[in-house]
């Protein structure tokens, strides 16, 4: 089978689990642990993982909260933070801002603290999948108190403009948290240079483990303090509780230090995903969604017209591995709200599918990739 729903998961890097092995057995110790070498051991190796994911975001070790995946960072950033300042100015009508087509993590959270009182506008994006920067300025309230942006989405991978969000955020002194799950190990994400004050990692999507994430709280201006969501023992910064997932720490540190410089590698990326645009542009009443804004490189998010994206999955799924939508959302029947929120054609909401590439992808994949999507469009369509 070719896989290119990289988008959705990555494999584990060969060189992650065999950093990650002896954590499970002889060094096995217990980082908050203080007082024998075995503790000791461990904590080492959070430490030096802590400071590899450092590296590769351009952030200080003491910003990053080790977490169990993004969806853990982005409750813990979003709920941590309202209820910050729920606490500190009991009934207010605080508000936040966020988009139409952020991950269901960030939808479901917000809509979740809309329902205990918290005001949540879901700004528009255009037909190339971008926010308008005019209507998150108008948005602004006295009350708002975050902005909710990601920087690359994860079903058309479209990048927004996190420096002029952050410009936006800082001159109105309102916080903003950018989900950076899917830009992470693809593009640079330098996270103090680009005035991010919150921001997430997930392993599994840059060739580590699954089940470990990080959260980016910054340190300075604003330096950023949440409401823990877990209790027991507040073992990172009294923000967040539970033993540490060492194996899976030490994981992600490895994979971070392997995708520090990911330019030539995501170069090519770009260069097949090309490929597979060009190969399949001739097929009648083709359209790629975001075309034409600036996308993660190894992103296609292509449409055929009247066509229901099931019918050729089911077709093809013994051969080839791609998505509808999210795979948060795979099992869901609904048009993509990603694509909706975009103003895509009735006539393409519900053909469209997500190509993802990784770096394992080589040409031979992508020529038998087209050649599959054009047979089997060619047989729907008889």
């Amino acid at each position: 089978m070719i896989y290119l729903d990289y988008n959705a998961t990555t494999p584990c890097d060969s060189r992650v689990v065999e950093e990650m092995l002896p954590y499970f057995s002889e060094k096995f110790g217990n980082p908050a642990s203080t007082t024998y070498p075995l503790a000791w051991q461990a904590d080492e190796a959070v430490k030096r993982a802590r400071s590899r994911v450092a590296t590769l975001v351009g952030a200080d070790p003491g910003e990053l909260i080790f977490t169990s995946g993004a969806t853990e960072a982005i409750n813990l950033a979003l709920k941590g933070w309202v209820q910050l300042y729920q606490s500190a100015r009991p009934g207010d009508q605080l508000h936040v801002i966020t988009s139409k087509i952020e991950h269901a993590a960030v939808l479901d959270t917000c809509r979740s603290l809309e329902s205990k009182g918290l005001q949540v506008t879901y700004l528009d994006v255009t037909r190339d999948g971008k926010i308008d920067l005019g209507e998150l300025k108008a948005s602004i309230r006295k009350q708002t108190i975050l902005i909710a942006i990601m920087m690359a989405n994860n079903e058309t991978g479209v990048i927004q403009d996190v420096g002029a969000i952050s410009a936006i955020a800082k001159e109105h002194k309102v916080v903003f948290f950018s989900d950076t799950t899917q830009a992470v190990g693809k593009i640079p994400c330098r996270f103090r240079d680009s005035g991010i004050d919150m921001a997430c990692i997930s392993a599994h999507k840059l060739y580590g483990p699954k089940g470990v994430g990080v959260l980016y709280i910054s340190r300075q201006n604003p330096r950023i303090r949440l409401h823990p969501q877990l209790h027991g023992g507040g073992h990172e910064q009294e923000m967040r509780s539970g033993t540490l997932n060492v194996p899976g720490i030490v994981g992600l540190g490895k994979a971070c230090e392997l995708a520090v410089e990911p330019g030539q590698e995501m170069e090519q990326v770009r260069i097949l995903r090309d490929e597979l645009e060009l190969g399949l542009k001739d097929i009648a009443g083709l359209m790629i969604n975001g075309e034409h804004s600036e996308r993660l490189p190894n992103v296609s998010n292509v449409g055929f017209k009247d066509i229901h994206a099931g019918q050729l999955i089911r077709l093809i799924n013994n051969d080839l591995a791609i998505s509808i939508g999210s795979a948060c959302n795979a099992a869901d029947s609904k048009p993509s709200h990603v694509l909706k929120a975009m103003g895509v054609d009735e006539a393409y909401l519900y053909g469209s599918v997500r190509f993802s590439l990784g770096k394992p992808t080589n040409r031979e994949e992508i020529q038998t990739t087209i050649s599959l999507i054009k047979n089997n469009i060619l047989n729907i369509q008889k």
